[in-house]
This record gives structure tokens, C-alpha cells and sequence, in this order.
């Protein structure tokens, strides 16, 4: 077994020699995690721009069954998901279990129950006037609700840029409907958990630099973007 010192200076190396095992991880992770953003986001925004604005008998028993979900383990998301995908399930025609499409569904699931509530709270939370004011000035709705968002963009982007890094780092959901077949469905997570119970650190130390950095760079753009908001 390696030690800390020598796993690290393997890490670099793989890092800057352009390691294909280690890129060809990071590459699965981000089109994985990307494409189920796309497909979470407007969705999980929409919704909770519904149940802030609003009123319609179920908003209430809905919201708070949408918090208790909140921070459901992704294990628990990758099981009911199996589930839907095995041969037996109500998807199993589809042949998607241990493919990406299953990592993406999964990933949509749990970044769509992570972002409701947090979007439900920058939206219930804001003035209402940009609403009033949209709606008073004859907006239709659809545009009445993109001048509010637009006027909470940044609390909104904060919340999807808090989804994306929740699904990249997940594990649970990933290895059971993924499978964590090497150049397929291994992704940064997976990859590292592999790698540790081996004992081989260097390539886990890889990429968890990696996601250091991601996170660097998501907190960096944010900032500047909130820098702008309040330069206006």
C-alpha cells in the first residue's frame, strides 16, 4: 500500500500526463451529470415556481412530501430505480439498467428532489412586486414567471450549481443502476470507491482533486456572476 506522500505524487503525474483511464472517468462523470441537469433544472423550476405562485388544493401536502425528500439517500433513489429498470420492472423492456441512460435517470431523480425545495424557498422568500407588476402590465403567465426568475437568477443559479455538484459526487445511485463497468459507466465516485478498497490511492487522489476543483471553479463563476448582479 502506498503512502500519502507517494500517492499524491502519482496523482499528479496522471493528472498532468493526460492519464486516458483517469480522463475517460472524468469525461463519464460530467456528460452523466450535464445531460441530467438539462433534463432536472426546468422541471424541478417550474414546479417550484407553482408552488410558490400558486394556489390549488394539493400545494400544501405536496410541498412538504417534496422536503421530506429532500435528503433521501441516493442509494435509496438507485434502488427504487433499479427497480423501474430490471427485466421484471415496469421499464425493463427498455434494456437501460448498467447503461448511462440509467445514471442519467437517477441523477435527474435525485437532483430534481434536491432543487424543488431549495427554488421553492428563493422563490416563496422574494418580493412578489415583479410578479404583480408583470401580471398588472397584461404579462402572460409563462412570462410573468420568467421576469421573476430572471429577477432571482442568481439565488436560482446558486441552487442548480448546489444540484450539480450533489449529483456528480453521488455513489449510492450511480453503482447499482451503472454498475461501474470500466470506459462505460465509471464515473469519478464509483471510480474512487474502487480504487480505495484496492488499496490504490493515486488515481482516487486523481480525481478527487478533480472535483476540488469543479468546485473552485463553480464558486468562482457564481461569484462573479452575483458581482455583476450587484454592480447594476
Amino acid at each position: 500500500m502506498e503512502d500519502f506522500g507517494q500517492a499524491s505524487l502519482r496523482a499528479l503525474h496522471l493528472l498532468v500526463t493526460g492519464d486516458r483511464a483517469l480522463w475517460n472517468i472524468v469525461g463519464v462523470s460530467f456528460s452523466v451529470s450535464v445531460r441530467a441537469i438539462l433534463v432536472a433544472a426546468p422541471l424541478a423550476l417550474v414546479l417550484a415556481f407553482l408552488l410558490a405562485y400558486t394556489r390549488f388544493p394539493a400545494r400544501l401536502p405536496i410541498t412538504t412530501v417534496l422536503q421530506s425528500l429532500q435528503s433521501v439517500p441516493t442509494v435509496v433513489v438507485g434502488l427504487l430505480v433499479y427497480m423501474l429498470l430490471t427485466r421484471r420492472g415496469v421499464l425493463g423492456d427498455l434494456h437501460l439498467l448498467f447503461t448511462q441512460s440509467a445514471m442519467v435517470i437517477g441523477q435527474i431523480v435525485i437532483a430534481f428532489l434536491f432543487m424543488v425545495p431549495m427554488a421553492h424557498g428563493v422563490l416563496a422568500g422574494a418580493d412578489r412586486r415583479a410578479w404583480e407588476t408583470a401580471r398588472t402590465l397584461g404579462a402572460p403567465p409563462w412570462r410573468a414567471m420568467w421576469t421573476v426568475m430572471g429577477e432571482l437568477r442568481f439565488g436560482l443559479l446558486a441552487v442548480t450549481i448546489a444540484a450539480f455538484a450533489r449529483i456528480v459526487t453521488e455513489v449510492g445511485t450511480s453503482i447499482m443502476v451503472g454498475g461501474n463497468i470500466e470506459n462505460f459507466t465509471r464515473n469519478i465516485p464509483t471510480a474512487i470507491a474502487l480504487q480505495t478498497s484496492k488499496g490504490e490511492f493515486a488515481q482516487g487522489i486523481a480525481l478527487g482533486l478533480v472535483l476540488l476543483l469543479l468546485a473552485l471553479v463553480l464558486n468562482v463563476f457564481l461569484g462573479i456572476l452575483q458581482g455583476r448582479g450587484e454592480m447594476r
